[in-house]
């Protein structure tokens, strides 16, 4: 490629690789990810310079710098620069170091600065992208792609997460998908696509009642509750291979939850005819009974390193969020405020729990801290983040713990919303036919 003076290697698909910089290793002065307020980094993404000047490089050029932007912007992290604003043509300025000159863009107020080139040859892409600091002049991320034009989304959010990593010492979201259920059919089916809402499809194909999609930790497999055969069963299938199981006990087999690193679940099974929390192999064989008191025991999460699992339970008279250390059995009572709370979710970094509460005759969604008080000494135990919006069910935390995805009505039919982990940024994923609920983000699918 004219221009760029690194040898490339082959891929047919993607291949990126570390360049001009000394160490790949992640800088923690940039983004302090446990900041509630954290403060946007303004990021200039000028057109990536299309290097043999073609019509077609043109239009990738604006394509691909446009998805640049739009992924990072959604991560929460940076506010994108209007181009209208910048000082440089970008098909006559350089894209590296030396033939930036910095104060054009410092001028504008961009403390970081992406630059690209690309160059097409048939149906092969070979792209190079930079991540600079415009204060210090100095590149922070360096990568080189090559591989077919359809690959540009694969090779976009390649280099985000690698620029994610730098800035945070965290891969980000860019390896993972989120499962909701959709009455887009006339029934209620699960759909995956991808993190940001792209490429939606329809996973089950029951034409029943579908609920509860949960990914193992592998994000191999998928279970969920069908009422295919007119009651509530649990289905265990595997995404890529045509194979799994159907735990169809007597009663209600309902809400499952994959244990961490293991391929066993929890779930709630009513066979004994009190609904109670069981552990179970992915081939459904009862490994051991996890509850067991008078009442309804629903919705398991385990903690991230699997000692400890939340569940909801109407034993003190109201739907209310208990922890259990799995190992004792001690369990103990969450939530005190609010007469319904439901739907926990345990962050990836083991110190929260999101849920859903009724007040007032809405749902909304709150956090809380394991220990029942949240980080900053908060006395009331939890913090709302959604506010006089519909109502609000459901969270689900991104695989890096900086996003929650959640469903509303705010706008009328229930949608996926997301917002950061401090309730910012709230904004819908898509809009598809039917309603959207139960939204369950996947853990990081680095073979996909």
């Amino acid at each position: 490629m004219t221009g760029f003076p690194i040898k490339i290697s082959w891929l047919v698909i993607v291949l990126s690789f570390c360049f001009q910089v000394g160490f790949c290793r992640a800088e923690y002065d940039y983004i302090d990810i446990s900041n509630p307020f954290l403060r946007k980094i303004p990021i200039a993404v000028p057109f990536f310079k299309a290097i043999s000047g073609s019509e077609t490089e043109l239009q990738l050029s604006g394509k691909a710098s446009g998805l640049l932007s739009e992924t990072l912007e959604f991560t929460g992290y940076f506010k994108i620069l209007d181009r209208n604003a910048f000082l440089v043509n970008p098909q006559q300025a350089g894209i590296i170091a030396a033939n930036i000159n910095f104060q054009n863009w410092t001028a504008i107020g961009a403390e970081l600065l992406v630059t690209g080139g690309l160059l097409t040859k048939g149906e092969i892409i070979e792209m190079e992208l930079r991540l600079f600091d415009t204060f210090k002049g100095r590149l922070l991320v360096g990568k080189r792609y090559k591989g077919w034009i359809n690959d540009q989304r694969k090779i976009i959010r390649r280099f985000c997460s690698e620029v994610i990593y730098y800035l945070t010492g965290d891969r980000g979201i860019f390896d993972s998908k989120i499962a909701f259920v959709s009455t887009g059919t006339g029934n209620k089916e699960i759909y995956i696509s991808e993190f940001d809402g792209y490429n939606p499809e329809q996973f089950t194909h029951t034409k029943s009642i579908t609920l509860s999609p949960a990914w193992s930790s592998d994000a191999c497999w998928m279970a969920y509750t069908s009422y295919l055969n007119g009651k509530p069963d649990l289905y265990i299938k595997n995404l890529k291979e045509k194979r799994g199981t159907v735990i169809a006990k007597p009663g209600i087999n309902i809400t499952p939850a994959w244990f961490p690193g293991k391929f066993a679940l929890a779930a709630t099974l009513s066979f004994s005819g009190d609904p109670e929390i069981y552990l179970l192999t992915g081939n459904g064989k009862i490994i051991k009974r996890l509850t067991d008191r008078w009442g309804i025991d629903v919705s398991p999460v385990w903690s991230p390193d699997g000692k400890k699992m939340a569940f909801v339970s109407n034993r003190s008279g109201n739907p209310q969020i208990y922890i259990m250390d799995v190992e004792t059995g001690r369990t103990e009572r969450l939530t005190f405020q609010g007469h319904y709370n439901t739907t926990p979710s345990w962050s990836p970094k083991g110190n929260k729990i999101a849920y859903c509460s009724a007040e007032s005759g809405r749902f909304n969604i709150y956090v809380m801290g394991v220990d029942g008080l949240m980080l900053g000494g908060n006395n009331n135990g939890s913090v709302q983040l959604t506010h006089n919006a519909g109502d609000n069910e459901s969270p689900t935390w991104s695989p890096d713990g900086s996003l929650i995805a959640f469903s509303s009505t705010r706008e009328g039919p229930s949608r996926i919303y997301i917002m950061t982990a401090y309730g910012m940024d709230q904004r819908r994923l898509f809009d598809l036919p039917g309603e959207q609920t139960n939204p369950k983000w996947s853990p990081r699918m680095f073979n996909d």
